[in-house]
């Protein structure tokens, strides 16, 4: 095979590096966790404990391979989108078989057992204790208290001696840091307990349930000391449902169905059109997986008049016998909301064991590079800061061969803002989502009209303030408001490692820069999941719960890259390197939304009157200088608030691409045609 000697594109891997140490070892260099020279060590992990750790091995002619992959997204190369197959993959530039066995020899002979090696000789794992592994890698294994949790990992880079050390790229295991789902329930901001699932025995199963007016009229609101002084009048918008409404269709707070979305971003003429995901498969992967996925897919199909599901659920690493309930609720929404937007698409759920670093990675490659679809939905991450450079550049390898064969691979960007609210010390992004070779996909807040056609959409971001306290408390006024600060917003932002890929050349910056694309995610706008509570919390048999985070938005752009396969005909490949091109007809500007009725109130105490503005009841934040607020009751606690949309930490939305939205959200029909003809179909 012969390819010109094109500059590089996208930047797969070559920050990390295998380096000779007094001639004797390896050194794997950047493959320490950065925050071990800033956080608490607590001491030495336990050396009897048994741990796994996976060893990834260097590609074959790695430069030309990166080459190559700039070919196939150079417009004017006669290898554009001419994708490679697996089996090129692996007879030009995959891990070689004397690699893998030269790495095994290694790891035996230190007295850790082989547990697997993977497909196509891409990575060796084994097992043993950390005192065996510490040894083998002349590292120190300690444990950290990273933002008040407790983490594992090696204290400075790995060595391996002998000639194994010049096969290995990564290795992943020494540290334990785990990918948190990015599903968000609205929840109780003073308790942070989420809004329990409904029974669906209780309320039926022929309809939506919750209410799909979120955003209503203004109106004025008195809360008393008990007839006394002081008294609080707050006027504005409103928000969600009556607390007491047990009318179906109208539960609180509020929540959007399928046809709701359908309507609203213009997908009904596209599905007339007959391009509804025939013939294509979304894949999805996730940790843990849900035991009741099946029954709760066919359910959702089946209440919301859609289409039988067609899914498959692969579990690579064996059985899936492991459960967690935040991982079975984010299982629900990334399987129920590709299939609600691409819906006759099949539809393949790749289990990871754990939500370690490593088995998702497994899981990933799996789906890679057996070729399972064309689209690959991911919705969980971990701030980019906690992860050593050598783990980031080996993802984006896993990714980038993905773009070589024509998949899309998607991650959502955080449900966290800028992450400093969750613990980072200064704003970060959200890992794989910060990939050159990923897609990231972002967040927006949505109000529909009566119609279901869109009211408005801003930048997924609030923040809130406690106005009147519980029911049972007479809903007394708080004196003064109570500013409880952000709730939850879309990631975005600067990557602090990955330069900047061509395809974002007109942004500013030196470095990634993140969405790429957004779709709905604020929770108080959310979506109807059904899952049983049994798997996600919450009553026994069938339920159903409003939950958003961008683990919507990124199955839902999935399940949309999946329909635009279809009408261009052919696999799109990465969806980054052609949505920076698209006509502005193609997509929705999100920009910042105010309202001449945002709320306001006056409180008269015995010493005089308090009068707040908008912006004194939820401070905006020094980046933002439009805003929409409402009150809300909530049925959480039955206390109100000032309740605010379009506030997302230091990241900001405005005209044009921006690091909460990307490059805005898609338009139905025009966007799927614009698609098309930028990759030549």
């Amino acid at each position: 095979m012969a390819f010109t000697g094109l500059a590089l594109a996208i930047l797969l891997v070559g920050h990390g590096a295998a380096q000779s140490i007094n001639g004797h070892g390896r050194q794997i260099t950047n493959n320490t966790p950065p925050f071990v020279q800033k956080a608490e060590n607590i001491g030495p992990e336990d050396s009897s404990k048994l741990i796994e750790v996976t060893l990834w091995l260097r590609l074959n002619n790695q430069d030309t391979f990166h080459q190559l992959v700039r070919e196939l997204y150079q417009k004017d190369s006669p290898r554009f989108h001419q994708w490679l197959t697996p089996a090129e993959f692996n007879g030009g530039f995959g891990p070689t078989a004397e690699g893998a066995s030269a790495v095994q020899d290694f790891l035996t002979s230190h007295n850790l057992n082989v547990v697997s090696v993977g497909r196509n000789n891409l990575y060796v794992r084994a097992r043993g204790t950390v005192g065996d592994v510490q040894r083998a890698f002349h590292v120190q294994i300690a444990k950290f208290n990273v933002a008040g949790k407790t983490y594992r990992a090696n204290t400075s880079d790995p060595v391996i001696d002998g000639p194994a050390g010049s096969f290995v790229a990564a290795i992943s295991g020494l540290a334990d840091l785990k990918f948190q789902p990015h599903s968000v329930r609205p929840t109780d901001p003073e308790t942070n307990k989420p809004f329990p699932p409904v029974s669906l025995g209780g309320v039926g199963t022929d309809g939506l349930f919750f209410e799909g007016d979120c955003f209503r009229p203004p109106e004025v609101d008195v809360f008393t000391t008990h007839g006394n002084l002081p008294i609080a009048t707050y006027q504005g918008n409103r928000y969600g449902a009556d607390i007491n409404n047990n009318q179906q269709g109208h539960l609180p707070p509020c929540g959007y169905g399928p046809s709701d979305l359908h309507t609203a971003y213009k997908l009904d003429p596209v599905y007339n059109a007959g391009y509804d995901g025939t013939e294509q498969t979304v894949v999805i992967v996730d940790a843990f997986g849900s035991p009741t996925i099946q029954q709760d897919s066919e359910l959702f199909s089946q209440v919301y008049g859609l289409p039988d599901i067609n899914l498959t659920v692969l579990c690579p690493s064996g059985m899936c016998t492991q459960s967690d309930q935040g991982w079975a609720t984010e299982t629900s929404l990334d399987v129920e909301y590709s299939h609600a937007i691409a819906p006759r698409a099949a539809i393949i759920l790749v289990v990871a064991k754990t939500n370690d670093d490593q088995d998702i990675a497994d899981a990933l490659s799996y789906a890679i590079t057996n070729n399972l679809g064309s689209v690959i939905s991911n919705s969980y991450g971990e701030p980019e800061s906690t992860v050593s450079p050598a783990l980031l550049d080996e993802y984006n390898n896993i990714v980038g061969q993905g773009a070589a064969f024509g998949i899309s691979v998607h991650f959502s960007s955080g449900d966290c803002g800028d992450f400093v609210p969750c613990g980072t010390a200064a704003p970060d992004v959200s890992f794989p989502a910060d990939l050159p070779t990923a897609t990231s996909v972002g967040g927006t807040s949505l109000s529909l009209k009566k119609n279901r056609t869109i009211d408005f959409q801003t930048g997924w971001g609030n923040n809130i303030t406690r106005i009147a306290n519980r029911l049972s408390q007479g809903n007394t006024p708080v004196v003064p408001p109570l500013f409880l600060g952000f709730d939850f917003g879309s990631g975005g932002g600067t990557s602090a490692y990955f330069a900047k890929p061509p395809f974002q050349s007109k942004l500013p910056g030196a470095f990634r820069l993140g969405p790429d694309i957004a779709y709905v995610a604020d929770p108080f706008t959310g979506v109807e999941v059904i899952c049983d509570g049994d798997s996600c919390g919450g009553p026994p048999g069938p339920a159903v719960s409003v939950i958003g985070g961008t683990s919507l938005s990124c199955p839902m752009f999935s399940g949309l890259w999946a329909v635009a396969a279809q009408k261009a005909g052919a696999a799109l490949g990465q969806a980054a390197q052609l949505l920076y091109g698209l006509p502005p007809s193609a997509t929705d500007d999100i920009v910042p939304v105010g309202s001449k009725n945002d709320v306001t109130g006056v409180i008269q105490t015995s010493n005089g009157k308090l009068v707040f503005s908008a912006a004194d009841l939820v401070p905006p934040l020094e980046n933002t200088t439009t805003f929409y607020s409402a009150i809300y009751n909530s049925p959480f606690s039955t206390r109100w608030f000032a309740l605010s949309f379009g506030t997302d930490t230091s990241l900001t939305t405005g005209p044009g691409w921006d690091n909460v939205t990307g490059n805005r959200t898609p338009t139905g029909m025009p966007f799927l045609n614009a698609v098309a003809h930028a990759a030549g179909h």
